[in-house]
């Protein structure tokens, strides 16, 4: 029996299986009892708790010689559903394995076109309600008039719901009846299965072509029906898995003879490219067709005459990672994004940035008015930077771009700067240089010398641009229903972590009690600004450190002969100011320093071209923690398939959380033991430098950023997912559970 299967009952929709335990499903269907599969064999409806299948013809008989078109008409309980052909990131699809006289043969499946289904993050394709899958029926000639032809087949349905998959198989059967002369509809069926036949995707002169280029698959057809107007919401459904990214967006263009669309490619093409032609159905508000993409330049016409309107199914779906978009999921995203902001606060990540903000905070605490400029101000930065960060992700993902919350600190150019800017901080708080006049009093703060407002604007933009890649509790689905959802929610919700993340400073610089409890200014906001510098300096050789990880030791000489140079600059500058300005012997400095920066800016350059020669912390973990490998889809079920435990760590050496955690919590004795007594592989993702496959293996589990934590248990088809700040004790106790 031919069977495509993924899931066995009792698991949970979204689950993946490898060969080895399909070869088991197999066997375990072999041998399940013929009255649990409704195996009655006789004509007629035959059925299960989920499930009524019959075996129904198109026309009243069959005459000698012809084609005669029987169908499998399916009718589905509400809250479950059947698969496809392809059944995409999940499912099987159903099989037919026939039983029929000789001379008689039975032709493929003419599959409708499928619902898109999107559930937890996946988006399957399949059927739900009443369906028909008609079948073609070879009748021989030397078929008898007034006989009957016994027709056997033997259904095999994966039937799923949102919690469970069951596969069903049925036994179902039909007497076709013979006779001369061309037959009538069959008066129940007949209708309904033309439907299905004059609706079914065919091949229709359209020609089509494939292109992968940066990450992009993009997809031209042309000519037929599809030439002359605008063809409407449009979607691809590939014939075969790994081909596309089912759940990314499908956004495109058309023109005069055609349309193309953009398609995020699959994690077979990312591993291998295009290997060969791409099979599929394009579903246009035209209608449905059957194309061949072959690799190659795009067919002329395809583009310029506008934008594809989104499918509207594929745009509600996409709103709501459980497949339902309502005002109850963005107001919980919402909530749970402005706790996350909060939270956000107490990340080792943001210490060094709010530090600056408590002290700036101090300064002003007895000048109300100052204090409610700077924290209106700082709130101002933040959403501002959250909002600049969130509406480049937003446009990037809709190109297809595989990217995640932080994806700022995966670029080595973006490391090296950021790295040179907490150097000038650093050196702005130890007072090498000054921004605007000199320190007027005790109670001007750190970078609050700049004018006005802008200082406390400038520090919510570092505070977020930094902070942005750690993830908090709450943060998780806040950040994961956003990136599915339409982009003005997106951005709301974004917002709200701004919010968080700003509040604690707004309230007390808004509340006149609050500031009337902090310290009054004095001599010792000089030396707290001094002392302060240095966890920038410590920020800065943590951004170093990063970028070495990202491009390798060669590229660090240029970054610090950059380093160098800044700072010889901004010192040449500092001793040109003076209370009035540059005067004549500090037009020499200023034109020195001038030259040292514009050096900085060139060591910066060749520093951020530097090829990348290693990459993170996907080695194995030395000392006393377990011994690790690199991360893929293939590890995990290959350990799977040998019934061990999988612990995997998404991690990156830019988040500060993933690193304390691996520090404390995995890198111990007790969870190399705990590892070694239960068996289980230890599996590490390194997402310092950009990975697609692991920004979709974050997506399918409702994240966007690290650090994630996901517990493979024998038997169980859904990791658990551990908390984002980890102890020992719970790691050791998952992995104790996990063998139990």
């Amino acid at each position: 029996m031919a069977v495509r299967a993924t899931k066995v009952a009792s698991t949970v929709s979204g689950g993946f299986v490898n060969p080895f335990v399909r070869v088991l499903i197999l066997l375990a269907l072999s041998l399940w009892p013929a009255q649990a599969m409704g195996q009655t064999g006789a004509e007629g409806a035959q059925r299960t708790d989920r499930i009524e299948a019959e075996l129904v013809p198109m026309s009243a008989w069959a005459a000698p010689g012809s084609t005669a078109v029987v169908a499998v008409k399916q009718t589905i309980r509400p809250d479950w559903h059947t698969y496809w052909r392809n059944p995409g990131d999940s499912g099987g699809a159903t099989t037919l394995t026939w039983t029929l006289p000789r001379g008689v043969s039975a032709g493929d499946i003419v599959w409708p076109v499928p619902e898109r289904q999107r559930i937890s993050g996946l988006m399957n394709y399949g059927y739900s309600g009443t369906v028909y899958l008609p079948v073609p029926i070879e009748v021989p000639a030397s078929a008898r008039p007034g006989t009957n032809l016994p027709l056997t087949v033997k259904a095999l349905f994966l039937v799923c719901s949102a919690e469970m998959c069951v596969p069903d198989e049925l036994t179902l059967r039909l007497d076709l009846r013979v006779r001369d002369g061309a037959a009538p509809l069959n008066p129940r069926h007949g209708a309904a299965i033309t439907a299905v036949l004059e609706k079914a995707p065919r091949p229709a002169g359209i020609t089509a072509r494939v292109a992968l280029e940066d990450g992009v698959l993009t997809l031209g057809a042309a000519g037929g029906p599809l030439a002359g107007s605008d063809p409407g919401p449009s979607y691809f459904f590939p014939f075969e898995g790994g081909i596309i990214d089912h759940p990314a967006p499908q956004t495109g263009a058309w023109g005069p003879q055609g349309l193309s669309l953009r398609l995020r490619p699959g994690s077979e093409t990312r591993a291998t490219g295009l290997t060969g032609p791409v099979g599929g159905v394009l579903v246009t508000a035209a209608g449905a067709w059957e194309i061949r993409a072959e690799p190659g330049a795009l067919p002329a016409g395809t583009s310029g005459s506008g934008a594809l309107a989104a499918a509207a199914d594929a745009d509600a779906a996409a709103a709501d990672p459980d497949g339902g978009s309502d005002l109850a999921t963005f107001a919980k995203a919402l909530l749970f994004a402005v706790l996350g902001g909060l939270i956000l606060n107490l990340m080792p990540c943001v210490f060094p940035i709010l530090a600056m903000k408590a002290a700036a905070l101090a300064g002003s605490a007895h000048d109300t008015r100052h204090a409610r400029r700077d924290g209106l101000a700082f709130l101002a930065g933040v959403l501002t930077t959250f909002l600049l960060l969130a509406g480049v992700l937003l446009v990037l993902r809709a190109t297809g771009e595989a990217v995640g919350w932080g994806f700022q600190l995966q670029s080595p150019p973006v490391t090296a700067g950021l790295a040179l800017l907490m150097l000038a901080v650093a050196l702005n708080l130890s007072g090498v240089f000054h921004v605007g006049g000199r320190l007027q009093g005790a109670g001007s703060g750190p970078l609050s010398r700049l004018p006005g407002g802008l200082g406390a604007f400038f520090t919510g933009a570092l505070a977020v641009v930094v902070a942005a890649p750690c993830t908090a509790p709450f943060m998780a689905f806040a950040l994961g229903a956003a990136l599915v959802m339409p982009w003005p929610m997106a951005l709301l919700v974004f917002l709200g972590l701004g919010l968080g993340l700003a509040l604690p400073f707004v309230v007390v610089s808004l509340t006149p009690g609050l500031l009337a409890r902090l310290p009054r200014p004095g001599p010792w906001m000089e030396r707290l600004k001094n002392f302060l510098a240095f966890p920038m300096y410590a920020t800065a050789l943590w951004l170093a450190w990063v970028f070495s990880r990202q491009t390798g030791a060669e590229a660090l000489g240029p970054l610090f002969a950059a380093g160098l140079m800044l700072a010889l600059g901004v010192w040449l500058i500092g001793c040109g100011q003076t209370e009035r300005g540059f005067g004549r012997r500090g037009v020499f400095h200023l034109t020195a320093g001038v030259a040292a920066l514009l050096l900085a800016g060139a060591a910066l350059i060749v520093a951020a071209r530097a090829p990348a020669e290693a990459a993170g912390s996907a080695a194995a973990v030395e000392g006393a923690g377990p011994t690790s490998a690199p991360w893929s889809t293939a590890a995990v079920e290959a350990a799977r398939a040998q019934g061990r435990p999988v612990l995997v760590n998404f991690t990156a050496d830019w988040c500060v959380t993933c690193k304390i955690n691996e520090r404390t919590s995995l890198a111990t004795a007790g969870v190399k033991a705990a590892i070694e007594g239960s068996n289980a592989v230890y599996l590490v993702g390194d997402w310092t430098r950009r990975d697609d496959a692991i920004t979709a293996e974050l997506q399918r589990h409702g994240r966007s950023g690290v650090p994630l934590y996901l517990l493979y248990t024998p038997g169980v088809a859904e990791p658990r997912v551990l908390p984002q700040l980890l102890t020992e004790g719970v790691v050791v106790e998952a992995l104790g559970d996990g063998r139990r």
